[in-house]
């Protein structure tokens, strides 16, 4: 069987343990999770709840739980190779459970179908307990951007 290249995914595998502040995307940067896992269409990352992610209340801001889930999906996509780039058209999150600050989350993005102009994908933020603290779903589409990359 053929082994074909794909620098996306070997860049998402040499971060493995590593923080993401060398990820291409600015958002990726200041969220700087950690990647556990990479295969095509299909990462995990573990994020620290930190103050500037939290709501009055002290728990992972909606936002940022959505903006965990937007991003890492966006990055799993990236690692299907594909010529051209891919936009998020819709985004539906649920929120089920709390994190709150200090926490580590664990991410996980999947991608369920991957059509030739639309891609399908599933993402989950769950707690070391196990609790789901989000998930969602998410269709992206195909641009006329080519990635550097």
């Amino acid at each position: 069987m053929d082994n074909p290249v794909n620098p996306r995914l070997d860049l998402f595998r040499s971060m493995i343990g590593r923080d993401m502040q060398a990820s291409i995307s600015p958002f990726g940067r200041w969220l700087n999770g950690i990647i556990r896992s990479a295969e095509a269409g299909q990462l995990t990352a573990d994020y620290t709840i930190r103050e500037d992610m939290t709501n009055p209340a002290g728990v992972l801001h909606g936002g940022a739980a959505a903006g965990i889930l937007d991003d890492l999906i966006g990055a799993t996509v990236f690692t299907l190779g594909r010529e051209y780039a891919y936009t998020s058209v819709n985004l539906n999150v649920d929120f089920l459970h709390a994190a709150r600050l200090g926490d580590t989350v664990t991410a996980t993005a999947q991608v369920l179908r991957a059509g030739k102009n639309i891609i399908h994908c599933e993402g989950r933020i769950v707690a070391a307990d196990g609790k789901v603290i989000a998930k969602c779903a998410t269709n992206l589409i195909q641009t006329s951007v080519k990635p550097g990359i």
